[in-house]
């Protein structure tokens, strides 16, 4: 059969065409959201919010599903084994970055083996300890930990988290040894602090009930300046440790998502994020809006993967 050019290019604009016709439908049911922590923490909330005003974007529900534990990695290997179809997606923290890089058998390539879909925010991070703890600062307690190396414990929600990451550095900058107790996620981590299991925590502001209610201490908080809502606790830089960690986190799906079908959801989300419903969980634990779309949530993953693999290479960390 003779093809013309005109015939020929008219093929080829039909078949640009067909996944965004294939895709006009979607979503036609529910969409799973794979949050990687426990229940009832920071993240949980956040994005169980951001999910319900999604699904009215959508259409359909967005259902959160949690899967704790392992540094919140969790998502993303379950990502793994799910169809391309935007029907499963996940929360991606910084650990997903980290983790294959401290791992001798990497759990997956962060850079190959996801599609990026949208960058929602950051935390607000901090160090608490219980009201009557003999620390009145973060000063006094780095003091006492220099002086007894390894008497001092300290809570995160796992190994390879921002959390840990961060703490292990303020110990290197420092000249401080403690030791780390990863936990599943913010509930059991304030369970051991306030049972007296452990001497601190390093989480994401779920405390900030707890220490409102003056049950605990904030000794310090890890953002570029003061929390609105804690303004008298000073910022890590604020006492001469130059560290800023707000462990930003988007939404990404498996890899190979058909890029009408990333848009959509895309769109959703971002619509999501700026929904007064959405920014009053935000302002409750001081996170900052920041969406990105997929281009650019790209980019920005593939200078996260490039900067965590040289810091990790640079401590020597390892699981």
């Amino acid at each position: 059969m003779h093809v013309t050019r005109r015939h020929a290019f008219g093929l080829g604009a039909a078949a640009l065409a067909m996944p965004a016709l294939a895709q006009r439908g979607f979503p036609d049911k529910p969409i799973r959201m794979l949050v990687p922590w426990a229940p009832g923490g920071t993240t949980d909330v956040q994005m169980r919010v951001l999910s319900e005003q999604a699904g009215k974007r959508l259409g359909q529900p967005v259902v959160v599903e949690n899967k704790a534990g392992a540094g919140g990695i969790l998502g993303a290997q379950a990502l793994l084994n799910e169809r391309p179809d935007g029907y499963t997606l996940a929360q991606m923290p910084i650990s997903v970055f980290r983790v294959p890089f401290m791992s001798q058998r990497p759990p997956f390539d962060p850079l190959t083996d996801f599609t990026y879909i949208s960058h929602l925010t950051g935390y607000l991070f901090g160090v608490v300890v219980k009201a009557d703890a003999p620390w009145p600062d973060f000063r006094s307690f780095l003091a006492d930990a220099k002086a007894n190396p390894g008497k001092f414990n300290y809570g995160t929600p796992g190994a390879g988290t921002s959390l840990h990451i961060t703490m292990e550095q303020i110990a290197t900058k420092q000249g401080v040894q403690w030791v780390h107790v990863p936990f599943r996620g913010v509930a059991e981590n304030m369970q051991a602090l306030l049972g007296g299991q452990i001497h601190a925590t390093a989480d994401s502001s779920g405390w900030g009930p707890l220490v409102e209610e003056g049950r605990l201490r904030l000794l310090v908080t890890w953002g570029p300046e003061r929390a609105k809502r804690f303004p008298q606790v000073p910022t890590l830089k604020e006492l001469g440790i130059d560290i800023v960690s707000t462990s930003p986190y988007g939404v990404a799906g498996p890899k190979g998502m058909d890029p009408a079908v990333v848009r959509i959801l895309d769109a959703a989300f971002k619509a999501a994020v700026a929904d007064p419903a959405h920014v009053a969980v935000l302002d409750k634990f001081d996170m900052p809006p920041m969406h990105m779309g997929p281009e650019a949530y790209t980019d920005f993953v593939r200078r996260q993967v490039e900067e965590e693999s040289a810091m990790i290479r640079r401590m020597g960390l390892r699981l």
